[in-house]
């Protein structure tokens, strides 16, 4: 197949799902049917003049005629600046204002019917040559709605190796600079070699360019697995998809750099179904059985659940048979409040609204109470417990249009069981009361001979129910990275079943995560197994968020264990072979690393141990040094720990440091913070010393499983024995009918690199390169000659070496990134034949495609 073909058969899927087609030149100014001024006209304007007068008649044509020149000329020199500018307008109107009976009014002209596709005009125009400041170019195919070309896709030659699909992905980057002005207009771009295609947005690099692998949102790769393009367009470009993809599913985040983000089909298609859940869920009328369960969605971690969570919020609200929602964001601890109000607070643009944070009771309370609609949300379910006064939690409206979305719903804080709690008695004193005597009017007081006690014990129900008696007519939708157990009822009693499921092995598949590996270093530490038996479901539980009467009951649970694991020369040991390991993974695959300890005072002292041996790591100031603490704390801390307790600014300071990749803060410490809904993908290890299990310890690993640039997987490194945790949190998932393993042993990797150096071994046979470290490209351009003349049967010898060698090599160029701190992969490349033939296979490689190489 060629690339005309490739192009002729799109444009005929592109017919079947509603595009009427046309070639670029019948429309051009000079074509059978003009639509266009000149090749320097990006938008047909001709057809937007049309569809703005058919969809705004009762606005005046003055006003009608000023919007349509605000749209063709936006007047904002930053590219993404003007593509952010037009999609405000794309999707909310142009605003505009007239006279009308001798008065101002002010109205939107729309650019679109978002409810009605059959009102919009889906054109499909091939070979569209635009005439750029200093060059022309002619994309393969823009899709125009009422004129505006919002999809670009480029092709390339199927048949052809050297085109692939990466190929149309730089010709898109060619076309940013040469013809930037349909690039305002831009929504999303779509690149194939017709078997592979991706989609992805404007500012998107290479990596967040995404397969979209279902049409119905049930079924995967439906054509087939070579059948992709066809997939995208039927399942994401037809008019109907579009539409609601467009308004709904494209963001932009400014925190600093403005980026674009849209939406993958998981997400799509999942809060698609929430929606349709929701809305049947929230009626007065709907069974008793499913009244307010709006379902939960299951997004593995590192598969975009925030963004799913803002862009359900955004469609729920818009929703009309929700009748203009209010939506209360619900989470379980502080920070992950913070993290997830402001993922929200930046994508204003889709929400249209600006969400509120409820920082304590009675504020939350404030927001809630008699609300008439609308709004946005955010608390801590810990700001739903009643009063001291109270029994239970009062009724803040008894609205059906209420949506409580909860982050990680299926922890035990929003349980309905009650359990026995142990709280301090505030009426206490040490002396002894004093209690005026009974029909005494002078004063006098008698000396009761009794203390109150210091502590008390009370039933107090889960928070669940609080929130039930709050909310009583409220719709109940949950998001959650990890799977709910099996043998959890509450989860299903407050939010129903799964409604969508995005599972690892999906994710690793679409490219959307990367693996995650595990490497034990219990051995070096020499770490007695008797002394990891100490793990509680509640002291699993204890964070920094607690209340303090609380935490100290709970933290004194851990003595036994934190002595051990505290222990200076064991901290020691962590240290030296921390700061090794991190320095020998660095050396293939530059990256950050976190490491968990289990106390703020072990975090201290791990620091302290770790710059011992790297001063130059250490700076006092939070804007330089490569090693940071982040944790909780207060000006009332000890000594050792106020170092290192920062401000919530100067946290959101380092936050942003270390998700720099660029930037020279390299190893995080921390106890809980950064453990949940923190999204750093320059983080390749994870450095495990302290004990966690269940939900806590997936969420955790997960933060080193987003993709980034050359990463090829994330590594967990346990140094507390973390090793049968996993396999039990496997065991849950894989009930939960899971795909995929959440950690692959980093041993896998070393027999796969062991398998491909035996390969290259065998294809360098009988040449010798054993001075290719002296012998520079004289050796080197030898064994690419050796290589090519490689022959097997029934194919070209020179291609078939080529492949096979370059193949090869890359697949052990990979797998020694993963597994290069085990002991085994380090002798490899001590050892001096593997080490040189590894280097020249590294390097033979990038010079193969230049043929046979003269000596």
């Amino acid at each position: 197949m060629t690339e005309d073909q490739l192009e002729k058969e799109t444009l005929g899927w592109l017919a079947d799902v509603g595009y009427s087609l046309h070639n670029g030149l019948d429309i051009a100014q000079d074509g059978i049917n003009p639509q266009r001024a000149d090749y320097r006209q990006v938008v047909l304007s001709f057809r937007l003049r049309e569809a703005i007068q058919r969809l705004n008649p009762h606005i005046p044509t003055a006003a009608r005629e000023d919007a349509l020149h605000r749209v063709l000329d936006l007047g904002i020199p930053s590219l993404l600046s003007a593509n952010r500018a037009f999609h405000k307008l794309l999707v909310g109107g142009v605003p505009v204002q007239y006279q009308k009976e001798g008065e101002t009014r002010g109205d939107f002209v729309r650019l679109v019917d978002w409810s009605e596709a059959s009102r919009n005009e889906f054109w499909a125009v091939n070979q569209f040559t635009i005439k750029g400041p200093h060059h022309t170019r002619r994309p393969d195919i823009i899709l125009f709605v009422n004129g505006l070309p919002l999809v670009l896709l480029e092709l390339k030659n199927p048949a052809d190796q050297a085109a692939d699909i990466w190929k149309a992905y730089d010709q898109i980057q060619t076309y940013k600079e040469h013809i930037p002005d349909v690039f305002q207009y831009n929504e999303v771009l779509v690149i194939s070699d017709g078997t592979e295609a991706r989609l992805g947005s404007l500012s998107a690099n290479a990596e967040r360019f995404m397969q979209w692998r279902t049409i119905d949102g049930v079924n995967l790769d439906p054509l087939g697995e070579f059948n992709e393009l066809e997939t995208l367009v039927r399942g994401a470009l037809a008019p109907q998809y579009l539409l609601d993809y467009l308004r709904y599913f494209v963001l932009f985040e400014d925190d600093g750099s403005l980026v674009k983000k849209i939406a993958g089909y998981h997400q799509f298609h999942a809060v698609r179904s929430a929606i349709a859940h929701v809305v049947a869920a929230s009626r007065p009328d709907s069974a008793a059985n499913q009244r307010g369960k709006g379902g939960v969605v299951w997004h593995t971690q590192g598969s975009g659940k925030s963004i799913t969570m803002t862009c359900f919020a955004a469609r729920v609200m818009q929703e009309p048979a929700m009748a203009n929602p209010t939506i209360v964001v619900i989470t379980d601890r502080n920070d992950l409040d913070g993290q997830l109000f402001g993922v929200f607070s930046l994508a204003q643009d889709l929400l249209r609204e600006q969400p509120a944070q409820a920082s304590t009771r009675q504020q939350l309370r404030q927001l809630l109470s008699n609300r008439p609609s609308g709004g946005i949300v955010f608390a801590t379910i810990q700001k739903f417990m009643p009063g001291e006064d109270e029994d239970m939690f009062p009724v803040l409206s008894e609205r059906h249009n209420i949506v409580v979305i909860a982050d990680e719903a299926h922890r035990t804080q929003y349980g309905f069981e009650a359990k026995l709690k142990t709280i301090k008695n505030k009426g206490a004193s040490a002396a002894k009361a004093l209690v005026l005597a009974d029909g005494e009017t002078s004063g006098a007081a008698v000396t009761a001979d009794f203390a109150e006690p210091e502590y008390l014990t009370k039933y107090q129900v889960g928070y669940a129910q609080h929130l039930r008696d709050a909310l009583p007519h409220a719709t109940f939708v949950a998001f959650t990275g990890t799977p709910v157990s099996s043998t959890d009822r509450d989860t299903r009693a407050v939010f129903g079943d799964y409604i969508s499921v995005y599972d690892m092995q999906q994710a690793k598949e679409d490219g959307a995560t990367v693996a995650i590996y595990y490497e034990s270093r219990l051995a070096k530490l020499r770490l007695k197994e008797e002394d990891l038996s100490f793990l509680d479901d509640e002291v699993d539980e204890l964070a920094e968020d607690e209340e303090e009467s609380t935490q100290a009951q709970l933290k004194s649970r851990w003595a036994a264990l934190e002595k051990v694991v505290g222990a200076t020369p064991r901290v020691a040991s962590v240290a030296a072979d921390l700061v090794a390991h991190f320095e020998e993974r660095n050396k293939t695959q530059d990256g950050k690393a976190m490491v968990v300890a289990m106390s703020r005072d072990i975090c201290v002292h791990l620091y302290n141990e770790i710059v011992k041996l790297r001063p130059d790591w250490h700076d006092s100031d939070p804007e330089k040094g490569a090693i940071k603490i982040v944790m909780t704390g207060s000006a009332s801390d000890k000594a050792l720990l106020r170092p290192h307790i920062y401000s919530a600014q100067v946290k959101k300071r380092l936050e942003k440091r270390f998700k720099d990749p660029t930037d020279p803060l390299r190893l995080v410490i921390v106890r809980d913070m950064w453990l949940t809904g923190f999204d750093a993908p320059c983080v390749h290890t994870m450095y495990v010393d302290k004990p966690m299990k269940g939900h806590n310890l997936m969420q955790a690993i997960a933060r080193v499983n987003r993709v980034f640039k050359d990463k090829q997987g994330g590594l967990v490194v346990d140094y507390i024995g973390i090793g049968n945790e996993l396999k039990a949190a496997m065991k849950e998932y894989t009930a939960s009918q899971g795909r995929g393993k959440p950690t692959v042993d980093a041993h896998e990797a070393l027999s796969v690199l062991l398998e491909k150096m035996d390969v290259l071994r065998a294809m360098l046979h009988g040449y010798d390169y054993s001075g290719f470290l002296t012998g520079g490209h004289k050796t080197l351009a030898g064994a690419a000659n050796h290589v090519l003349g490689i022959k097997s049967e029934g194919k070209d010898s020179k291609r078939d070496g080529k492949k096979r060698f370059a193949d090869s090599a890359l697949a052990m160029s990979k797998a020694f990134s993963l597994c290069c701190t085990l002991d085994e992969a380090k002798a490899l490349r001590e050892e001096v034949p593997a080490r040189d033939s590894s280097k020249a296979c590294f390097q033979v490689q990038a010079v193969l495609n230049c043929g046979r190489l003269k000596l």
